[in-house]
C-alpha cells in the first residue's frame, strides 16, 4: 500500500493552500522557546544536521498503517523529520517497552503516537501504557480544538471549542484498593499546584490566542473538597486575567449544554476524568475520532497523537480508516519544531481534500479509502505552488 502512494506521486515542494490552513493550527500551537509558567525555559528539539528527530510510537488498531501513512506524507513533502520508531507491546505485563518509548521521547523531546491499547482483562496491577508515558514526562496539558468543518455535515456548526484538560492526576492516579472483600475504594487526586498549573495554561493560551472566555468545568457542589479546590485554583488564576470572560459549569450540565447549544463554550477547562469525556463529546460534535488531533504538553516534552485516543481495532488493516486526526496531529508537532511552513502546507492540503475535494471516509458519510484520501492531499500539495522552506 505505501508502494502505491510514492508510484502515484513524484514528491516535491508544495506551497500554502489558503486560509484554510489556520484551521486546528494556531489555537492549539506549544509555548517552545517561552518563559513557562515556572519562569523556565522548553529546551529545543534534538535536532541533527538541520534535521529534527522525533520518537514514533505507531501504537495498536489504526495507529501503525495511519502513522505509516504520515511518514510517507512527510517523505513526499521533503519535511525535515526523521523518526525513532519504538513499538510498545500492550499485551506484555513487562513495563520495559514502555520504559523504552519514555527513555527516546526524553532523547528527542517529541513524539508522534498511535493509542496504546489498555485491555479490560488485565490484572489490577496493570497500568495503561498511555497513562504511564503522560505521568512520567509530567504532560500536564491535554489540549484540543474541535473545529465545524465545512465539507462535513453535522447537526450543529460554527462549532470552535478548545479543550484544555489536567492530563497527571484526578481519576487517573491509579490509586485503587479493596481493603474489604466486595468493597473498592478509587483516589481522585487533586492538588492545588497542579490545579494551579493547568488554570494558569489555559488562560494564557487563551489570551494569546484572542480568546474571549474560559468555562471551567467540575462536580463541586459533591465533591466540594476535590472540585472545590479546583475551582477555586480557577478562579483565582482568573483574577488575573480580567480581560477573559471566566465562569464556571457542573459537569453535567455541560455535557447537556454541549449538545443543545455547543456554540456558547470558547475555551473548556476541566480536570483529568470530565476531560476525558468532554472531549469525546465535543469531537462527535464536529464529526467524529477520525477528524481532530490532540497534543500532550509539559515542561519539557510534547506528544502528539488523535484527540479522543481511540484504538480503531475494529476498522484495522481494512484501509478505510480516517486519516485526519492523525495527519492534522503531525502538523500540531510541526508547529511545535517551528516547522510552520510545512504544517501549513499539509494542513491546507488536507482541508482542501476535506472540505472543496469533499473526499470522505466512511466513519464521515464518504466512499473514499484511507489511501484515496492520502492521495488526494499529495495532489493538492503538488499543485499548490513552490514553498520557501524553512532549513
Amino acid at each position: 500500500m505505501m508502494a502505491t502512494l510514492t508510484k502515484a506521486l513524484k514528491p516535491i515542494f508544495g506551497g500554502r493552500l489558503g486560509n484554510t490552513a489556520k484551521v486546528f493550527g494556531t489555537a492549539i500551537n506549544s509555548q517552545r522557546d517561552k518563559a513557562t509558567t515556572t519562569g523556565q525555559i522548553i529546551p529545543p528539539p534534538a535536532k541533527y544536521g538541520g534535521r529534527h528527530t522525533v520518537t514514533l510510537i505507531p501504537g495498536d488498531g489504526i495507529g501503525p498503517e495511519l502513522l505509516n501513512h504520515v511518514r510517507e506524507l512527510f517523505r513526499f513533502s521533503c519535511v525535515p523529520v526523521d523518526f525513532e520508531v519504538v513499538h510498545v507491546n500492550s499485551a506484555s505485563t513487562s513495563e520495559d517497552d514502555i520504559n523504552n518509548a519514555i527513555t527516546a521521547i526524553r532523547r528527542n523531546r517529541v513524539a508522534l503516537k498511535g493509542n496504546i491499547e489498555t485491555a479490560h482483562n488485565m490484572p489490577p496491577n496493570h497500568k495503561s501504557r498511555n497513562n504511564l508515558l503522560r505521568t512520567s514526562l509530567d504532560l500536564y496539558a491535554n489540549v484540543m480544538h474541535c473545529q465545524s468543518l465545512p465539507g462535513v455535515q453535522t447537526r450543529h456548526k460554527n462549532i470552535d471549542i478548545t479543550i484544555i484538560r489536567e492530563n497527571t492526576e484526578g481519576e487517573y492516579s491509579s490509586l485503587e484498593h479493596e481493603s474489604v472483600s466486595g468493597v473498592v475504594e478509587c483516589l481522585k487526586i487533586i492538588t492545588r499546584n497542579n490545579s494551579l498549573r493547568i488554570a494558569e495554561y489555559a488562560f494564557k493560551l487563551a489570551r494569546e490566542n484572542g480568546r474571549r472566555k474560559v468555562t471551567a468545568v467540575h462536580k463541586a457542589n459533591i465533591m466540594k473538597l476535590a472540585d472545590g479546590l479546583f475551582l477555586q485554583c480557577c478562579k483565582e488564576v482568573a483574577s488575573g486575567y480580567p480581560d477573559i470572560q471566566f465562569d464556571s459549569m457542573i459537569v453535567d450540565n455541560t455535557t447537556m449544554q454541549l449538545v443543545s447549544k455547543p456554540q456558547q463554550f470558547d475555551v473548556m477547562l476541566m480536570p483529568n476524568l470530565y476531560g476525558n469525556v468532554v472531549s469525546n463529546v465535543c469531537a462527535g460534535l464536529v464529526g467524529g475520532p477520525g477528524l481532530v488531533p490532540g497534543a500532550n504538553y509539559g515542561r519539557d516534552y510534547a506528544v502528539f497523537e488523535t484527540a479522543t485516543r481511540n484504538t480503531g481495532k475494529s476498522i484495522a488493516n481494512r484501509n478505510i480508516a480516517n486519516p485526519t486526526a492523525m495527519l492534522l496531529a503531525s502538523c500540531l508537532m510541526l508547529d511545535h519544531l517551528k516547522l510552520h511552513a510545512f504544517a501549513n502546507m499539509i494542513r491546507g492540503a488536507i482541508l482542501t481534500t476535506m472540505n472543496e475535494t469533499g473526499l470522505h471516509t466512511p466513519d464521515i458519510g464518504g466512499q473514499g479509502t484511507t489511501l484515496d484520501v492520502v492521495q488526494s492531499i499529495m495532489r493538492n500539495i503538488q499543485s499548490s505552488g513552490p514553498l520557501t522552506t524553512e532549513i
